[in-house]
Parts: C-alpha cells; sequence; structure tokens
C-alpha cells in the first residue's frame, strides 16, 4: 500500500492531498531552519546531562518524602544548566503550568507588593489566580495589587508605558511570551530583552518572571539567556517531549527558586522533600527529545499557517514569520468552521479518533471553549490539539505533534473537514 493510500484510508481526499503537497513544497527553507535550530537545542540538552554524569541510578523511583533523591536533583540541575540559571525546580507535584505560575507569583510576592503585568491581560487561567476575576486564595485576597500595561498594536512592548508604571510598590513583572487566547503576536525572546534591560536600569531589585509555556526551544536562547528572574511552564508542553504525564518548572535565581519551593511544599522544606514517584525515566526522556518533538510542532504551525493563509484566512503569525512559539491561530469566522476544525484534528488523534469535539463550558474561562485532543496524557498540548473559546473572531489555535507525520495528517484532515462542509474551495 503506498502512503497516498493510506492517506485516503484516513480520510483525506485526493485532492486535499494534492493541495497540501502543493503548500509544502514552498515550505522547504523554512523546514529547514527549524531543524537547524533544534540540532542546536538537542546539543544544549546533551551536553548539559553529560556535565552532570546523568547515569541509570537516576532514573530509580522515590516516595514518601523523597529525601536524598538524587535523581530528582540532577534532573534540576540539568534544567538549570540548560536554561543558564542558578537555580530550577522540577516536579511532578507542579501539577500544570498555571500551577507552577501560581507558585511562584505567590512566592515572590507580599501584602503590599505590586504585581506589573507588561504583555497585557495574561491567560484566561491566570486571571482567578491574580484576583482578576474573583476567587478564593488569589493574590488579590492577600493584599497583592495588580496593573496591566497592554502591548502596542503591533505587538510590541510599550516602553514608555512600563517606564511611567514603576513604582516603589512594583516588586514582579509578569511578562506572557505566547499569545493565550489572543491574536496578538508572541513576543520574542530579544523583544523580552530589550523590556528586561529597560526595567532593570529603573530598579534592579524588581523580579521578572516569563511565562514560556508553548516557547521552549522554539529559539536558539530563552528569556532566562536575557535575564529574566524566573523563567516558568509545563511539563506537558514543550519540555516534557510528550512523555512526561505531568509536572511543571521554574528555572531562575537561587533567591527566587528557593522561595518558589518553600510555597511548593513548607517553609523550612523547600526542596529537600517531594518525591519523585517513579516519574524520572520520562521526565529525562522527554527533556532530551523535547528539542526535535518540539521542531515537528512547530513544521506543523507552519505548514497550518501556510495552507490557510493561501485559502484567504487571517492567520497569526503568517506563515513567513519568525515564530516564537509553537501555537498558530487561524481566524476562522464562525462557530461552524471551528467546530469543523476541531473534528479534524480528533479524527487525526491516535487516542479517541471516533469522538466528536463539541463547544462545552470549561473551568477558568469565561466563554464555552471547544478542544480536540487525543493525546496520550490528557491536556498535553505538545501533542496534536487544537482549542479555542467560541467567541468572535472565532480564532482556533492549533498546536503540536510529538511527529512531523502526524502533524502533516492532522492540519489535512482539519482542511478536509472544512472542504467536506462547504466552507473552502480548493
Amino acid at each position: 500500500m503506498t502512503t497516498n493510500e493510506i492517506y485516503q484510508e484516513l480520510g483525506v481526499s485526493p485532492a486535499v492531498l494534492a493541495f497540501g503537497e502543493s503548500v509544502l513544497s514552498g515550505l522547504t527553507e523554512r523546514f529547514a531552519a527549524i531543524d537547524a535550530n533544534a540540532e542546536l537545542c538537542q546539543a544544549k540538552v546533551l551536553a548539559a546531562m553529560q556535565k552532570n554524569r546523568v547515569n541509570a541510578t537516576h532514573f530509580a523511583a522515590s516516595t514518601g518524602y523523597g529525601y536524598d533523591d538524587e535523581g530528582r536533583d540532577t534532573l534540576e540541575r540539568v534544567y538549570a544548566d540548560v536554561f543558564h540559571t542558578e537555580a530550577a525546580l522540577v516536579r511532578p507535584q507542579l501539577v500544570c503550568g498555571t500551577h507552577a505560575l501560581a507558585v511562584a507569583l505567590s512566592a515572590n510576592l507580599l501584602p503590599g507588593d505590586e504585581l506589573l503585568a507588561v504583555s497585557g491581560k495574561p491567560y484566561d487561567t491566570l486571571e482567578e489566580v491574580i484576583g482578576l476575576r474573583p476567587s478564593p486564595c488569589s493574590l488579590a485576597e492577600y493584599g497583592i495589587l495588580y496593573r496591566q500595561i497592554d502591548l502596542l498594536p503591533d505587538g510590541s512592548f510599550d516602553l514608555s508605558a512600563i517606564r511611567s508604571a514603576i513604582t516603589k510598590k512594583t516588586k514582579l513583572v509578569h511578562i506572557q511570551r505566547s499569545k493565550g487566547y489572543q491574536t496578538r503576536p508572541t513576543i520574542s525572546v530579544e523583544q523580552i530583552r530589550e523590556s528586561i534591560r529597560l526595567i532593570k536600569s529603573i530598579r534592579c531589585d524588581i523580579d521578572i518572571l516569563v511565562d514560556n509555556c508553548y516557547g521552549e526551544f522554539v529559539e536558539s536562547i530563552e528569556p532566562s539567556d536575557v535575564g529574566a528572574d524566573m523563567t516558568v511552564g509545563s511539563l506537558i508542553k514543550n519540555p516534557g517531549g510528550g512523555l512526561a504525564p505531568i509536572g511543571g518548572y521554574i528555572a531562575g535565581t537561587k533567591k527566587c527558586v528557593d522561595r518558589c519551593a518553600y510555597r511548593l511544599s513548607a517553609p523550612g522544606l523547600g526542596q529537600e522533600v517531594g518525591a519523585n514517584l517513579g516519574l524520572l525515566p520520562s521526565f529525562y526522556q522527554g527533556f532530551f527529545l523535547a528539542p526535535t518533538v518540539t521542531a515537528a510542532a512547530l513544521r506543523g504551525a507552519v505548514f497550518a499557517a501556510a495552507a490557510y493563509e493561501r485559502l484567504g484566512f487571517r492567520v497569526y503569525p503568517a506563515a513567513s514569520e519568525e515564530r516564537h512559539d509553537v501555537i498558530q491561530a487561524i481566524e476562522l469566522g464562525s462557530e461552524e468552521a471551528m467546530c469543523a476544525f476541531c473534528k479534524g484534528i480528533q479524527q487525526a488523534a491516535p487516542v479517541d479518533s471516533y469522538v466528536t469535539p463539541v463547544p462545552a463550558p470549561m473551568p477558568g474561562y469565561d466563554a464555552p471553549v471547544i478542544m480536540a485532543a487525543g493525546a496520550f496524557v490528557q491536556g498535553s498540548s505538545i501533542e496534536l490539539s487544537a482549542d479555542g473559546p467560541v467567541r468572535p473572531p472565532y480564532a482556533v489555535y492549533y498546536q503540536g505533534g510529538l511527529t512531523w507525520p502526524h502533524a502533516k495528517l492532522g492540519v489535512l484532515l482539519s482542511l478536509q473537514r472544512m472542504r467536506d462542509a462547504g466552507l473552502i474551495h480548493l
């Protein structure tokens, strides 16, 4: 059986396959650049593992308190070396990216301190953490102040407004690298460098936290390379390589990471406790695979951008633009189109491919959300997935793909479902 016959068996028509191959013919140079960056990042991870003398004893499970867990402690040294930071906290007890961010914020802000977000409103699930939407145990309940500076219309930092906004109460600055459920550009590491340089020139004692979710290994450098005091992310996104079943990381200065460890466990305990529960092999191997898995997801994102751009849809970023995360936003214009797109992604899944995604309420979001994700790890958005709040401009956010062929199939089936519904014409 040929590849084309397999595609037809999976539901891709010859017309959609031909359209996809036509789009791919123009992406050779883009894919070569993605692969070159993956090679560099892979070398960084390998060098850190060799430097820290990773060996088979580091994969042993620990339970209970997890005292003297050398595998856990070595993994954190590996992360710190890859991100070029003084310390790192990498734990299954950080149950998701939002939890890692909440720990980092609450650990490094005290009552009366001000949190200043300089990349606009944070991701939806942080609204209750901060207290923008009332919630028990929010930062607002503990007397932590909040202000935000919106990005300029072109998606860049409003440096003048940031300069004016910093006061004696400003203790921590929040930067969200990825777009979340917005259609703004993702922020590059070089843009982050510029903003950090400005903030530190005004007050060097301000801590700067970068939400790095979806951005790890997309560029050759990370926010921690340009002065971020904390870089935070989820292991079921890029750095887990599709193998980590849970977890988050916080990499940064020893002062900040120590406080995060005390907040995660308890004052006086910090990083000394926290059993690995037998998850270290997947954490180590996932991190090792992360650069090439991220590259596969990036290929899929560029392919999706190029295909839908050719069909006249607005895409963020454009297919020709430099990328700073793995998320591809596509404005589809209607709920019907969002549902058709997500049905195609679900149809391509190795798990739950027979399920039909429909919009539904979801904790932490203020609008119904549709999600397509047939993943081995629940909620893993480094695996092929697509989602979005069902509200104007009806944008769907496509991401992930553990392998390039799988990402390609997902895009093709999304096109097929859109064509079958009469929403596109090839």
